[in-house]
């Protein structure tokens, strides 16, 4: 587990590997202490459950973001920067491969790989703290980020390298039908095969969405994936809104919602987390139930994504 509350030295070890990942592919890192009080978050306890659709109110909550931009870039007047993100803590219990090494291994895969180019692109890579608790530390993060500059996009990695391709792998959650009978139509056509990467998006990020699956069919290997529209406004009435529709809640459910919430477009790049992964914060999470192949065609098509966005 890698836990500020429950496991601080294995957190603060993967943080320096990180860190050091980031450097060596040629990023500027640095280290963004913070603490919260008060907040309302989730319990980060072991279990199937999915813990972000409960509520713990949280007394203190003391972490640090990571936050990584190419040296030596020189923003324009007029352009934003891309985020891509994802968090590195895991619940109690859990060595969290999938949830969420995986997203941490796709975005060290992006830096890589944009790292290489001769100019520089303007990304940002952020690595968040206290997601397990309540989407703690990019809820601070985005903050920061927007009172420096303006953001064209953020690009969320979250549990994206477990795969099935058995038919019924693949689960839906309760009033899915309902609510977005689209992407439930989709799927039962396919056979509930867990096959693919989900693409949440909203009305401000559709063309990023279909930009992202255009470059995982062109990967290698090519990635299918399933882009899924929440009906909700970016804003803060839209994230009021998952109350009211208990399924949309599973729609915000990681880093990229605070980003929502402060009209920014972003995606959510899942493999869907519990309702594909019987090892979702388990002690069986574990690295020889990833897929690889598969996961390098994520961190290869969110850097295209990445790269090419345009952010006038």
């Amino acid at each position: 587990p890698r836990s500020r509350r429950h496991a601080p030295a294995a957190m603060a070890r993967a943080e320096a590997y990180v860190a050091r990942e980031l450097t060596l592919a040629g990023w500027h890192v640095e280290r963004e202490p913070f603490r919260v009080r008060w907040h309302i978050g989730s319990p980060d306890g072991a279990g199937r459950r999915p813990l972000p659709l409960k509520v713990r109110l949280h007394r203190e909550l003391a972490g640090a973001n990571l936050r990584a931009v190419p040296p030596h870039r020189d923003a324009r007047p007029g352009d934003a920067t891309v985020v891509v993100g994802a968090h590195l803590d895991t619940v109690y219990g859990s060595p969290g491969a999938d949830d969420n090494a995986s997203g941490v291994a796709a975005l060290l895969e992006v830096a890589r790989l944009l790292g290489t180019l001769e100019r520089p692109p303007d990304v940002t890579l952020m690595v968040f703290d206290h997601e397990e608790t309540g989407l703690a530390g990019s809820s601070v993060a985005a903050r920061r980020l927007l009172r420096a500059r303006r953001v064209a996009l953020m690009l969320c990695l979250e549990s994206v390298g477990y795969f099935d391709t058995a038919p019924g792998s693949q689960r839906l959650p309760r009033g899915a039908r309902l609510a977005l009978p689209g992407a439930a139509a989709e799927l039962e056509a396919s056979g509930l095969r867990g096959d693919f990467t989900l693409v949440v998006h909203r009305r401000s990020s559709r063309a990023a969405a279909e930009a992202w699956r255009d470059a995982a069919r062109a990967a290698v290997p090519p990635l299918r994936s399933l882009l899924l529209r929440d009906p909700r406004a970016d804003g803060r009435i839209g994230a009021a809104l998952g109350y009211a529709v208990p399924v949309l809640n599973n729609l915000s459910r990681s880093d990229h919602a605070p980003f929502w919430t402060r009209r920014v477009p972003a995606l959510l790049l899942t493999g869907t987390a519990d309702f594909r992964n019987a090892h979702y914060h388990r002690p069986t999470d574990t690295p020889g139930t990833l897929d690889y192949g598969r996961l390098a065609a994520v961190a290869t098509a969110t850097a295209a994504t990445a790269v090419n966005w345009p952010r006038r």
